[in-house]
């Protein structure tokens, strides 16, 4: 799990990497402004789809592991103690992606 900062415009997003490459970028996750709705749908029950989503290279300004911070849990430890379930299973292949597609632009 990864959280990637982007330029033009600044956005960040939590998820895991389908790919990286020279191309740019493929994730499986949410908009980091979206992870308390996220977490809260799960909670609930409620449906979600991850978004797949590819960003060149060029708008990819940084990609940090999800790691905690001291005392600070990371997004997965804090989505794994709200929700019951593991941040990576939770986000994992979505539904209509086959096995071996990596969300790249065709």
């Amino acid at each position: 799990m990864v959280v990637a900062t982007l330029g033009n415009p600044r956005e960040k997003f939590w998820g895991a990497i389908l790919s990286l490459s020279v191309a740019g970028l493929s994730l499986c996750g949410i908009e980091l402004a979206s992870f308390e709705d996220l977490v809260r749908m799960v909670k609930d029950g409620e449906p979600f789809s991850p978004s797949v989503i590819f960003f060149p290279m060029h708008r990819v300004e940084r990609i940090e592991l999800d790691l905690p911070d001291g005392d600070l849990p990371s997004l997965s430890q804090r989505f794994a103690t709200k929700t019951g379930q593991e941040a990576a299973a939770a986000l994992a292949r979505p539904e209509g992606l086959a096995p071996g597609d990596r969300g790249e632009p065709a």
